[in-house]
């Protein structure tokens, strides 16, 4: 008798299916690479969106309609933008125009050898240098309009990207509510839906977290700059202060990007200036690093040193410094979702099912949510 086990024609259906599969998975591909640059904006608004909702949430309990919470949030926020704005362009502009006042006094000077500007002339032979290259600083110069029109096209494609942005992001906030809601009755499960809407909370609040300890962090770089920047009497203290602060947003780089303009102006203004303020940076990144990092960060997003590292380097390769500001959050709202999945998968011989990373119970949550 054969053993031979007998061959079946695999169903046409089958093949037609798996090939759809195919299709459809290559179809998608193509949309998302198409799409890429529609995706990033949109990611970057529910970002923000995210943070800016529980400040409309609080205007909205104190009986304020949302619509007017939003724009109220929105303008306060702009607000902010603009005084910031501000307070870096005005120094930039007022030496700027003390530039172009004296340039006269500065190219007599460094004709006749005087000054700094002359001595370092004289010294490295730079008019000599100016004179033999004339005609190629004037055919760069010829040539300047291509670059200057890609920078224009940059600069308006930046601004078309903030304002969509802003769009997105007041929309999103606008109408955050009713899209939650009529994405939650997708699921029959009243127990899955609640759980959905707990899991959502936690990454809400990873993300507003992270923002929160951020900020303060960066807040208090800025501060500390200031400080020692106004001490040590280096110019334009409140301006590469608010430069500190700004680039302190970045993680893991962005207290050296911050102290490199503030030790050169402070070499140029004295080189013991300078030093004192590179020991200063030199400290400050310790303590940050090793005491402020830890601890606020522990109490907002909760990962692991290494994976921090890890989700910056990926996010600054796929969005750049965008990417490496929203890297953290991402993997702190990852981290959520795979917790409490474990937790869910978990639960079924756990005694008592947790949700979030400090493992609160489903039942309490539920009986806090219900009391509320």
């Amino acid at each position: 008798m054969s053993l031979e086990p007998i061959r079946r024609p695999v169903p046409v259906r089958t093949i037609a299916a798996s090939i759809g599969m195919v299709l459809a998975t290559l179809v998608a591909l193509v949309l998302v690479q198409h799409l890429a640059r529609i995706i990033g904006l949109l990611v970057v608004a529910a970002f923000f969106a995210v943070v800016l909702t529980p400040a409309v949430d609080f205007l909205e309990r104190r009986r304020m309609r949302r619509s007017m919470a939003t724009l109220v949030v929105f303008v306060i926020g702009f607000a902010l933008m603009v005084a910031m704005l501000t307070a870096f362009i005005r120094p930039i502009v007022s030496e700027v125009n003390d530039f172009v006042d004296n340039l006269p006094a500065f190219v007599e000077d460094a004709k006749e050898g005087r000054g700094t500007i002359g001595r370092l002339v004289q010294r490295y032979d730079i008019d000599t240098y100016i004179e033999d290259n004339q005609e190629k600083w004037q055919a760069s110069l010829r040539n300047a309009g291509a670059p200057a029109l890609d920078v224009a096209r940059s600069v308006a494609s930046g601004v078309f990207a903030f304002v969509t942005i802003l769009v997105l992001t007041f929309l999103m906030v606008l109408q955050g509510p009713g899209i939650t809601a009529s994405l939650l009755t997708l699921f029959d499960d009243g127990r899955r839906r609640e759980r959905i809407r707990l899991v959502a909370a936690d990454c809400a609040k990873a993300v507003t977290g992270y923002m929160a300890g951020n900020l303060l962090i960066s807040v208090i770089a800025g501060l500390t700059t200031f400080v020692v920047l106004t001490i040590l009497g280096v110019p334009f203290a409140g301006v590469l202060g608010l430069w500190v602060a700004f680039a302190d947003l970045i993680p893991l780089v962005g207290a050296t990007l911050g102290a490199i303009p503030t030790v050169t102006v402070a070499f140029l203004e004295s080189p013991v200036d300078g030093i004192a303020v590179l020991i200063f940076y030199i400290l400050y990144q310790q303590v940050e690093n090793h005491v402020l990092q830890p601890t606020i960060m522990s109490r907002t997003v909760n990962m692991n040193p290494l994976a921090v590292l890890v989700s910056v380097l990926i996010g600054v390769e796929l969005f750049g410094i965008l990417g490496a500001l929203l890297a953290i959050p991402a993997a702190g709202v990852l981290q959520v979702i795979v917790r409490n999945v474990y937790d869910e998968r978990r639960g079924r011989w756990k005694p008592i099912p947790t949700v979030g990373a400090d493992e609160v119970p489903v039942e309490a949550t539920t009986q806090t949510t219900e009391d509320v």
